[in-house]
């Protein structure tokens, strides 16, 4: 990895950081602490960020699964908790400290920070409804982050030893799809049994309004 490269990594993912923490969001969470399945996720996390290195097959792709945890945990207490996983990724995998902030901004903050900016336009653009949500949110932005972050990625790294560009996107973009498909099938289980568990999902936001309702008639002013 060539020093600006690495350089320019640190800066973005620095500035990740900092935003994060002036948000203070920890201000949000319940007294007993984040719910058990965003601490479960991010446990999981280091083993997908590091597969490729403990298969020692550079064409498997690790799967972010930075998307489903802003779902889960908004992008904020997501960017966080990112930087332990990379700590934990750079550990199992046997990783730099170059390479374990590479995969932090092109594993973690790129494709989170993607999926907020599109999710917002997914919550603004279209229709209050619940699949739009599981649908949108859940599974078509987490495809675009995911695939976006991943090209981007592979144009700006050098390529590993015996792939080719094409091979590499290939790669990368089902990687992409994989992780979408996870974080769709989790994210519709969690609006139908445990919507508690979704920082980014309200029933206000997202389940048409009922006839009479205050936000209706504020709406038709």
């Amino acid at each position: 990895m060539q020093l600006p490269g690495a350089l320019l990594a640190a800066l973005l993912v620095l500035v990740g950081i900092v935003s994060a923490m002036a948000m203070r969001p920890w201000r949000a969470l319940p007294p007993a602490g984040p719910p058990w399945p965003w601490l479960a996720w991010c446990v999981l996390l280091p083993l997908l960020w590091s597969a490729d290195r403990l298969g020692a097959m550079p064409v498997a792709q690790p799967l972010p699964g930075a998307c489903l945890l802003l779902l889960m945990a908004g992008w904020p207490l997501a960017t966080l908790a990112l930087v332990p996983v990379a700590g934990l990724a750079a550990w199992l995998g046997d990783l730099g400290a170059a390479e374990a902030v590479e995969r932090l901004l092109w594993l973690g903050l790129a494709p989170a920070t993607l999926a907020l900016a599109l999710g917002a336009a997914v919550r603004h653009g279209l229709p209050r409804h619940l699949f739009v949500y599981i649908l949108g949110r859940g599974f078509i932005v987490p495809v675009l982050a995911n695939m976006a972050a991943g090209t981007a990625q592979a144009l700006a790294q050098p390529l590993p030893a015996g792939l080719a560009l094409e091979d590499l996107l290939i790669a990368r973009w089902l990687a992409g799809w994989g992780d979408a498909i996870l974080t769709g099938m989790i994210v519709a289980i969690f609006v139908a049994f445990r919507p508690q568990w979704l920082a980014t999902y309200a029933d206000r936001l997202y389940l048409p309004t009922r006839t009479g309702d205050p936000d209706d008639e504020n709406r038709r002013r």
